[in-house]
């Protein structure tokens, strides 16, 4: 899978220290100019649906559990590659220094109508829900939380640049395609 890009946390000053690597998968999941995304009250902010792959989990298989539990999405086909995002970031806890992140990005589909979701605690705890939203209203609506918001999460800055590169790629493709 083709490497998106690749970020160290600016409070990381040397990658030797002990880091332990976490795998997600991220759904890129479209319906014309509209996204499916996770809007989180605490962070005041939209991100795409995703999450930690389990051990002894495909990456796949993490996806589809991941977009289930977060939107209710189902019937969850048509899964395509887009990219990987890598980043180093701070970690505080069980005897590690900094987290290795791979997130994995897939476009697919799912059925229109969305199920109950299955939000763990923390989430629900932190005001996430699914919405479906303008991808330019979020893009332009996290840009003002990174300038404006001291409550913002680390994960921002990536979810930002996700949503700029997917309106590049897919949405210019998509437009172009019906041009033709």
């Amino acid at each position: 899978m083709r490497l998106l890009k690749s970020t160290i946390h600016p409070d990381i000053q040397n990658l030797t220290n002990k880091q332990f690597t976490r795998k997600a998968a991220r759904a890129i999941v479209l319906k014309g100019e509209e996204i499916l995304l996770l809007y989180t009250k605490r962070y005041h902010d939209y991100s795409l649906p995703g999450g930690g792959v389990n051990d002894g989990e495909s990456i796949i298989d993490g996806l589809i559990r991941e977009l289930n539990e977060e939107t209710g999405a189902h019937n969850i086909q048509n899964i395509q590659d887009f990219g990987v995002y890598e980043e180093y970031l701070p970690w505080y806890k069980d005897d590690f220094n900094i987290v290795h992140m791979l997130s994995y990005c897939f476009t697919c589909t799912i059925d229109e109508k969305l199920h109950d979701t299955s939000l763990e605690v923390h989430e629900i705890n932190n005001g996430m829900r699914p919405v479906w939203i303008n991808i330019h209203e979020a893009i332009k609506h996290n840009e003002h939380t990174i300038v404006h918001s001291d409550k913002k999460g680390l994960s921002i800055e990536r979810e930002t640049f996700l949503l700029k590169l997917i309106v590049a790629e897919c949405l210019v493709n998509a437009n172009q395609e019906k041009s033709a």
